[in-house]
């Protein structure tokens, strides 16, 4: 069931092309828009349940290779 708090408000990607600007440059700035929104990481996310312990142990064995590599530099 979903609440108010759990719905994202969903917006369509705007790119604004200027005059005399080619369409390799417009799609190009699209793909990079998209990318920034993180839509596919989130589809691919839901495909299937992850439990939360799971969620966690992966945040700290990221946290201690981020730490890991700070200390080397």
């Amino acid at each position: 069931m979903y609440t108010f708090a759990n719905v994202k408000t969903l917006k369509m990607l705007q790119i604004s092309v200027k005059e005399g600007e080619s369409i390799e440059r417009a799609l190009k700035k699209y793909k990079k828009k998209f990318e920034r929104t993180q839509v596919l990481k989130e589809l691919r996310a839901r495909k299937e349940y992850t439990k939360k312990s799971i969620v966690r142990r992966q945040q700290i064995i990221k946290a201690e290779y981020v730490e890991k590599l700070k200390a080397a530099e």
